[in-house]
């Protein structure tokens, strides 16, 4: 271990990682709470298209799916809010529309198009100090508006009816939180790749809810189990000769699938002691 920090680009890459895995536990957490986890994969093909037309054009790839993530999303909050279309359709056409100005604009880019098996399939180790600049002022950020619309986020998360009964900004706070999960999934393309985007904000969530029902129990729990897979994953890649957001993402479902199978053995086995 002390050897590998030796290395600045494993330096950045471990820095990297623990700082945007906190932010996509908090980010996972609220949308697994709107029952909206298909949100992030909508989202992230939308980035496709973005990126593809970023590389088109000569423009920062990176601009532009941060562009098409925010306005996707926008659009897919807008649209459901004002009851024009439910949500999870929304979330598909966004999808689809997405991958299919992807393809199109890589295929019309002339030449090969770089680093594009980095936005797909992630590599953590192309993270660089302005990457660290980027992903620590988003998280920062996002725990200063947690920290002081914590309750109202709640609120308008689990039952925006009766949030709206008691006259809280339902829709303002929904976009803020959907411009925040955009760019939350901007960020972490270069980390896990718009493939595998999709188990960082859900995975860690889902082993959370088994130890808790309260937000604020699944959130911490979620960026502890973020944490240690995301570092697991990352060593693990030294030792194996495979890409670091694979190992991340089987590291958390081998988790889930373990706690899936003992927890409510171990909750039957309570019971019966306790009978």
């Amino acid at each position: 271990m002390d050897n590998l920090l030796d290395y600045a680009f494993f330096r950045y890459a471990l820095a990297g990682l623990t700082i945007i895995s906190v932010a996509s536990a908090i980010i996972g957490t609220y949308v697994v709470s709107r029952r909206l986890v298909s949100i992030s994969g909508g989202v992230t093909h939308a980035c496709f298209g973005g990126l593809g037309l970023g590389y088109f054009l000569g423009v920062n790839p990176i601009f532009m799916a941060a562009v098409a993530a925010v306005a996707s999303s926008l659009g897919v909050e807008l649209m459901a809010a004002r009851g024009r279309a439910r949500e999870d359709s929304a979330i598909a056409v966004v999808w689809a529309i997405g991958m299919a100005l992807g393809i199109m604009f890589v295929f019309l880019t002339p030449g090969y198009v770089p680093e594009l098996n980095s936005f797909l399939f992630g590599n953590v180790l192309t993270i660089g100090p302005d990457d660290l600049l980027a992903f620590g002022i988003f998280t920062v950020v996002l725990g200063v508006f947690f920290t002081l619309f914590y309750q109202k986020i709640v609120a308008c998360a689990f039952d925006p009816d009766f949030a709206r009964v008691i006259h809280l900004p339902v829709r303002l706070i929904n976009c803020i939180m959907t411009v925040m999960t955009a760019v939350c999934i901007v960020l972490t393309i270069r980390l896990v790749g718009v493939m595998l985007l999709m188990s960082m904000l859900a995975l860690p969530q889902m082993i959370a809810e088994m130890f808790s029902r309260r937000f604020s129990g699944i959130m911490w729990r979620s960026i502890v189990i973020s944490l240690i897979c995301c570092v697991g994953g990352l060593l693990a890649a030294t030792v194996v000769d495979v890409p670091c957001s694979a190992l991340i993402v089987l590291l958390m479902a081998g988790i889930y699938i373990v706690c899936a199978v003992t927890v409510p053995m171990v909750r039957r086995l309570k019971n019966r002691s306790a009978d």
